[in-house]
């Protein structure tokens, strides 16, 4: 079994039948009314994403952020470490690759990343009362 297969193996032992609701609940816009209806376990869900060129062993931004947004950090979570140690894709690269499909947006990749150490203002602790 792929490395891949396994993950998406782990994330549907992790859905359950509710989950499964209101993550199709969550890509209404990308999955037609009737066809989300045949969808009734979290494999047709991979599957279909897959067909429809919204799931691949390493595109997988699109359920990142439908569990993002589906507020199940624990599958997001299990998604990253696939993406960081399988892929070797880090956030960093992430936010360019983004931002490399959108030529208007590379201008504000410098405002986009996270500070350094070096550039975060420390602030002093508010005084003492006497």
């Amino acid at each position: 079994m792929s490395e891949y297969s396994s993950l998406l193996s782990d994330l549907s032992e992790n859905i359950t039948n509710e989950d499964l609701e209101q993550l199709k609940s969550a890509c209404k816009e990308d999955i037609p009314e009737d066809q989300s209806n045949a969808i009734t376990c979290s494999k047709d869900w991979f599957s279909y994403l897959e067909k429809n060129d919204k799931l691949a062993q390493d595109n997988l931004s699109y359920i990142e952020h439908i569990f993002e947004i589906s507020r199940r950090p624990d599958l997001l979570t299990r998604v990253i470490e696939y993406r960081t140690t399988v892929l070797k894709i880090s956030e960093d690269d992430e936010i360019d690759t983004k931002l490399t499909r959108i030529p208007s947006a590379k201008k504000y990749k410098d405002i986009i990343r996270q500070p350094s150490e070096d550039e975060i203002i420390k602030l002093a602790p508010p005084p003492k009362k006497a």
